[in-house]
């Protein structure tokens, strides 16, 4: 079902500062950045990696608001590892091979992402403890 992994996201207080530490020490470069007003996030895209299957890339997430959930979590556990995200084709269809499989997906439809992908999450307590996202990147 998976086709890659599409990006790790990574919670950070300050993404300008974030951005500029990515590519000065991995040679990221920022692909899209863009605020989602719907995850109260200012998200930025740097690539890793251009495969066949579509790119690999690392987000940079900067909460909008203290209240929000990347915001909360940077006032639990502070900088760091927020979630993971595979590729899949078809997102509907991942959604409900998760919910017959005893998984709980947070999104019973999907909802918009980073750089107009189509976007679910899958409880952490059924996915070993992390947070996991299924992306359907749009076709161009």
């Amino acid at each position: 079902m998976f086709t890659r992994i599409d990006h790790v996201g990574i919670a950070v207080r300050d993404l300008e500062k974030s951005i500029v530490w990515y590519q000065t020490m991995f040679g990221l470069t920022v692909v899209a950045q863009e605020i989602n007003e719907e995850q109260s996030v200012h998200e930025a895209m740097l690539l890793v990696d251009d495969g066949p299957q579509g790119g690999s890339h690392v987000q940079l997430l900067e909460p909008t608001r203290q209240d929000s959930p990347v915001g909360k979590y940077l006032a639990r556990h502070g900088e760091g590892m927020h979630h993971i995200a595979y590729g899949v084709d078809d997102v509907e269809a991942a959604i409900a091979t998760m919910a017959t499989s005893g998984i709980r997906v947070l999104d019973r439809k999907p909802r918009h992402g980073a750089m107009n992908s189509r976007i679910a999450f899958m409880h952490p307590k059924d996915t070993g403890g992390v947070l996991t996202e299924l992306v359907q990147a749009v076709k161009h």
